[in-house]
């Protein structure tokens, strides 16, 4: 997938930035030790590292909410995983800064996590995998950048934002269905609510304010009419009455 902006095309996102970097080798480096865990036949990374709902009720491993993102299922998961990091992270960083970059990943990590936990808190199924971040900064870029194209399978150009919609659409879809057995549509889905409710709930809290706002003050001027309209009436009806004489 590359995309393109104004005259400009980029492939894979352009340059990689330094978080980017880190994350990818992070990832790597985790998948290879459950590589050799395997050929080890003694896999403890999944049970202890990945996302086990019941570990984290009744033994509370609560590091397994940041954890679970460095693990993979295999080749396949972890090529896409950071393929899409690399194509969308990139440009998020340099937009962002690094300090807010690392922040939102994670934020939306563990928020997809939360969400496949509380779907069932004590569920023995383990989750992991990276997607749930990659799911978040998705949508961040869809937002930051709506209307670049994307070119899908290097052929089909297509807006980013509408690439956000039908990703979102399809985890939706199958999360109801369970058309993908053994992915976790609910972290996809939490992903990218957590990170709208990241980026937009500023603005969304913002807007309530001004309507609390506006409201006390139709609120106020409400009572200073009653009172001043019963000030009003007492003044009239003493002058109606005339001068007292003494």
């Amino acid at each position: 997938m590359n995309y393109r902006s104004g005259n400009i095309s980029y492939f894979f996102g352009g340059p990689a930035t330094r978080t980017v970097k880190l994350l990818i080798v992070a990832n790597i480096a985790a998948f290879v030790l459950q590589l050799l865990s395997r050929l080890a036949r003694a896999d403890l990374l999944v049970p202890y590292f990945g996302l086990i709902p019941s570990r984290v009720t009744h033994e509370l491993m609560i590091w397994q909410f940041v954890t679970y993102m460095f693990l993979h299922g295999g080749f396949g998961h972890i090529l896409v995983n950071m393929l899409t990091l690399y194509m969308f992270g990139n440009d998020l960083e340099r937009h962002w800064g690094t300090v807010r970059f690392v922040k939102y990943y994670l934020i939306t990590g563990v928020g997809a996590g939360l969400c496949s936990y509380l779907i069932a808190i004590d569920s023995e199924s383990a989750t992991i995998g990276a997607s749930g971040a990659i799911y978040g900064l998705l949508l961040a870029y869809g937002l930051t950048y709506p209307n670049r194209i994307v070119y899908l399978q290097f052929l089909l150009p297509i807006k980013v934002k509408w690439l956000v919609v039908i990703m979102g659409a399809m985890a939706f879809y199958a999360s109801l269905t369970n058309s993908e057995p053994g992915v976790a549509n609910i972290a996809h889905l939490g992903g990218m609510l957590v990170g709208y409710l990241y980026l937009r709930g500023p603005y969304w809290l913002g807007r309530f304010e001004e309507f609390r706002v506006r409201r006390r003050r139709e609120e106020l001027k409400r009572q200073f009419e009653v009172y001043y309209g019963d000030l009003r009436r007492k003044i009239d009806e003493e002058n109606k009455k005339g001068p007292t004489i003494h």
